[in-house]
């Protein structure tokens, strides 16, 4: 059976501001010291498993221009430009009715555009796993992440007996407090939810129909009009009238036939400026120092420089990031804030550093 890829990659990343704007967000960025952006990174490691050619991007309509300058080997007509932000199940539930348009019916692999991951040939074997369950029946396969730490920032999967290659899922569970993640990872029956997610089209336009009705219609409406002179206007008309839901909660936690496979390849979901010290490497003070920057006793701090030269004199778990109109210094404690400083640039009209 043809295997396609859809890549979500709307995301504002605002944790990553100041250099994640709203004209390139996070996952347009590079990160690592090799030079590539993150979704130049999510399409090179799935070269193994998925043609160029059957690649698909969700995308804002605002990023459709660095979607075709980064990603030159997709076809421009497989960039699928969002015309407003609506969660992750009219997400795919649009990208399906253009892929079932295209071929009837394709396994549909479901990846998030923004994440790093240290092994790839074990991450592309666990795909690989992941289809050939897919393909049986009507199975939603989701990947979960074999947990190595009680982790209070993730959703988690309660998996039960194994099935072939795969562990029947129980449930889906939300964010736990730190006692109960601490319980999750003692008992090894937990994973955290990566958002990854493998199915036939046909199982997940089943489901769509079940559960999410008139997303259902809508995907198949646009679906049908893909190719033709009224596709943006048929696209507009009814993407901006689904309701904002994400498909774990419109599907996953109510549909039958949810599998998952535990992956151990070194995934990273690079959810704030903590994890550049994680995916790069560090000096003998673990500080994390990319531009022109001068340290001294400074430890466990991440530097981000610009064009201009950079002091940190005695830092402990800071990280300063600087760009063109912006300088950010935050501890480490408080890295999820950098959202409320955005919230206080929108309310007093700066949306120009937003």
């Amino acid at each position: 059976m043809k295997i396609t890829a859809v890549i979500m990659a709307g995301g504002r990343g605002e944790r990553f501001w100041p250099k994640s704007r709203n004209s390139c967000p996070k996952q347009f960025l590079s990160l690592t010291s090799d030079g590539e952006t993150m979704i130049q990174k999510t399409i090179n490691r799935l070269r193994p498993i998925v043609e160029a050619e059957d690649i698909f991007i969700v995308t804002n309509a605002a990023y459709k221009g660095l979607v075709k300058d980064q990603l030159p080997d997709v076809p421009e007509e497989n960039i699928l430009a969002e015309p407003c932000a609506r969660n992750t199940a009219p997400c795919i539930a649009f990208a399906a009715a253009v892929i079932g348009k295209k071929y009837d019916d394709a396994v549909m692999l479901v990846l998030p555009s923004d994440h790093l991951i240290g092994y790839e040939n074990i991450y592309v074997k666990t795909l690989k796993k992941a289809v050939s369950v897919a393909e049986q029946g009507k199975n939603l396969v989701t990947i979960g992440i074999t947990p190595t730490y009680p982790e209070t920032g993730y959703g988690y999967i309660n998996f039960g007996a194994e099935s072939g290659e795969a562990y029947e899922v129980e449930r889906f569970v939300e964010k736990p407090d730190l006692a109960t993640a601490k319980k999750y990872l003692a008992s090894g029956k937990y994973l955290w939810n990566s958002g990854m997610f493998v199915w036939k089209i046909s199982s997940i336009m089943a489901n769509l129909k079940e559960f999410m009705p008139d997303i259902y219609e809508g995907a198949l409406r646009i679906g049908d009009s893909f190719g033709t002179p009224d596709f943006e206007e048929t696209l507009v008309k009814e993407f901006t009238a689904f309701t904002s839901e994400s498909i774990d909660f419109g599907i996953m936690e109510k549909a039958s036939d949810i599998y998952t496979l535990p992956g151990s390849f070194g995934w990273d979901d690079v959810g704030s400026w903590l994890a550049v010290e994680r995916i790069n490497e560090t000096d003998d003070d673990k500080n994390y120092i990319n531009g022109d920057v001068i340290t001294v006793d400074s430890k466990r701090t991440t530097v981000c420089g610009g064009k201009r030269l950079i002091a940190a004199i005695g830092t402990r778990d800071i990280i300063i990031v600087d760009t063109d109109d912006v300088l950010l210094v935050c501890s480490k404690n408080n890295t999820q804030d950098v959202k409320k400083v955005i919230a206080q640039l929108k309310e007093h009209g700066r949306n120009e550093l937003v």
